[in-house]
Parts: structure tokens; C-alpha cells; sequence
């Protein structure tokens, strides 16, 4: 029996379909996004991308929004057929990789040193999250775009380990405001735990992921990062992994990061961009003494470059009075 559904057909079968309300319901239906993400060409959030730019077809026609896959469908992307997945994951790849400095969280084989290239898997893979590109240690990849967004909507609640260096001695002052939050970015830092490991060394454990977040809680407090190395995320520890190389996680490690992600919402609550209470940033934000002596270095240095810069008014061939009797101005470097 075959039910004619706009321009797509559906094979009703007892195994697979189920009538409800009057409907007719695939059990088998998959949403676009999902079925592209679980093929392992990127994650569901690039996927997204791809369906908006019109870069996916279905049975060789450009799907609407909310368009879902059956079994027998052929989806493309960019005209290259994309296959369902193994049921039982057993075809994904889940790998741990230490970064090197340098090398840039991309799938973008254009640019020069991205991690793709970097690792050279035979099969297509894509980082989880990222690790900038001065920074070096542990990162995920993966071919399972699922678990991609359970891992980064659960971000927030699970442990990222740090060990950082900067370059002046860490004092108790600065362990302290790192540990209870710093203003950067519009909001307030979590709190989060900091442990001095050495006169410039010190190890710090987040659970939150706000653009280059460390280095950034560090210059407000008048300091500059000059080593960024991540050693864990939750389960995982870097261990005796050397720059460059990479391993497999294995079944109890991908088991326990599989249970810690399990009640990831469908929608990501991004807790690491909510704004604070204006009252609050504003009071966090008012300087402190060592602050204000780190300040004032800054400004000094910011104006030695601009310090010899002037506006001045200079003759030129041109009226010195424009045709609404407006005096002409310029700017010129003074000599």
C-alpha cells in the first residue's frame, strides 16, 4: 500500500509505521539534522548550517524546514550521498588528542595547521569544543555528531583542568579572586577552584567554557598568560599522551562521559552567557589597589604610542572654508 504525502511517498508497513489520530507516524523518521550529525559528517549544529545554505537534498530536492528522513530516502550534501549510521555505534570513532601549540580547532581543511589535517584519521572526525590556538593538551574528536551536543550542552556541569602559567609570582590575592570570579565578557565568572602549583604555575579546574576565559580572567587581574595546557576533561586525563599524539577512548571512559551527558537537555542553557545582575558587575568591576597600579601601566603604555599624535589645522590648496562657511580640519602626524 502506498500513501501519496506532497511529493513523497511512504511505504506503510506494520514494522515500521503506526496510525495514530487519523496520521500516519514513521517510527523509523529521523530529522534531517540528527540523520546527517549521526552519519559522522559534522555535528547537528554544522548540520543546521548546511540545511540553511541549502547545501542538502533529499531524493535530489532541496527539504523544507522540519523535513524528516525514512528509511529508503537519499540524502546529499553538496551531491555527495551521506549513509545511515550503525544502530549500535559501532562504526564511530571517539579519540582523545593532545593539541599541540599552533594547531587550530577547524574542519576547515583550508586553513593551514587545522586539527583535521594535524591528525590525518581515515575516517571524517570533528572536535569537540575547542582549545585555542596558542593553548595545547587534551581535546575530544569524534565522528558521533550526537554526542557532540549532549557533551557541549552539558559542558557546564562538568570539569575542565587546567595548568597555567604567568608571568609574575602568583600571590593569595590573585588565587582568591580567580577562585570566587572574575567580570569578563558581561558576566561574572563561576567559581572555581585554583591551586598554586609554583611561584608561576598554577592549576585550575572550571566548569564553564566562556571564549579564552582563563587568559581573559588573568589580564583583568594584571596578569598575562604565557602557557595554557589543559590536562583533563571530566573522566579523561591527557596522561603520558605527547604533543601530536592521539588514542582511542576506551570503553570504560566513553561509558562514564556517556552516563555524565544522559539528561543533556534537547535545548542548550548556556549558563556560561548569563548576564549577571548589573549591581553586581558593576561592584566586581571596581578596582582594587594592585588592580589600579596594573591599570595605570596599561594606560601608560597605550599612551606612549598615540603620545606624539596631534590634531592640528594645516594649510592645503583646498578652501580653507567649505561651502557652508565650515572651517576645514585635518588630521596630521606633528614632526
Amino acid at each position: 500500500m502506498i500513501l501519496q504525502a506532497g511529493t513523497r511517498q511512504f511505504e506503510v508497513s506494520w514494522l515500521y509505521t503506526a496510525l495514530i489520530l487519523g496520521k500516519v507516524v514513521s517510527i523509523n523518521e529521523k530529522r534531517l539534522n540528527k540523520y546527517i550529525s549521526d552519519s559522522g559528517y559534522c555535528s547537528r549544529r554544522f548540520a543546521d548550517k548546511l540545511i540553511e545554505n541549502n547545501r542538502v537534498t533529499i531524493n535530489g530536492k532541496v527539504p523544507e524546514l522540519g523535513t524528516k528522513v525514512v528509511p529508503g530516502d537519499k540524502v546529499c550534501v553538496d551531491g555527495m550521498e551521506i549513509k545511515a549510521s550503525a544502530s549500535n555505534h559501532t562504526d564511530r570513532i571517539y579519540i582523545a588528542y593532545n593539541k599541540p601549540i599552533g594547531i587550530t580547532c577547524t574542519t576547515e581543511r583550508h586553513v593551514k595547521g587545522n586539527i583535521i589535517d594535524a591528525i590525518g584519521h581515515s575516517k571524517r572526525i570533528f572536535p569537540i569544543g575547542r582549545l585555542d590556538k596558542p593553548s595545547e593538551g587534551l581535546i575530544f574528536l569524534t565522528s558521533d555528531g550526537d554526542i557532540v551536543n549532549k557533551i557541549l550542552r552539558a559542558e557546564n556541569a562538568h570539569d575542565k583542568e587546567y595548568i597555567v602559567t604567568v608571568d609574575q609570582p602568583i600571590s593569595e590575592r590573585f588565587v582568591e579572586r580567580m577562585s570566587k570570579g572574575v567580570p569578563i565578557l558581561g558576566t561574572i565568572t563561576k567559581p572555581c577552584v585554583v591551586t598554586p602549583e609554583s611561584k608561576f604555575v598554577f592549576r585550575i579546574i572550571l566548569t564553564q567554557g566562556l571564549n579564552r576565559q582563563i587568559r581573559r580572567m588573568c589580564e583583568y587581574l594584571g596578569y598575562e598568560v604565557t602557557k595554557l595546557k589543559r590536562a583533563r576533561i571530566m573522566n579523561v586525563e591527557l596522561g603520558k599522551l605527547r604533543p601530536g599524539q592521539w588514542r582511542d577512548l576506551t570503553a570504560s571512559e566513553l561509558a562514564a562521559i556517556t552516563t555524565a551527558v544522559a539528561g543533556s537537555r534537547k535545548t542548550a542553557i548556556d549558563d556560561d552567557f548569563t548576564e549577571a545582575e548589573p549591581a553586581v558587575v558593576e561592584a566586581a568591576k571596581k578596582p582594587e589597589i594592585a588592580d589600579i597600579k596594573h591599570a595605570s601601566k596599561t594606560i601608560e603604555s597605550n599612551a606612549d604610542k598615540f603620545s606624539k599624535r596631534k590634531l592640528t589645522r594645516i594649510d592645503v590648496k583646498k578652501p580653507a572654508v567649505t561651502a557652508t562657511g565650515k572651517k576645514r580640519l585635518s588630521l596630521k602626524k606633528s614632526t
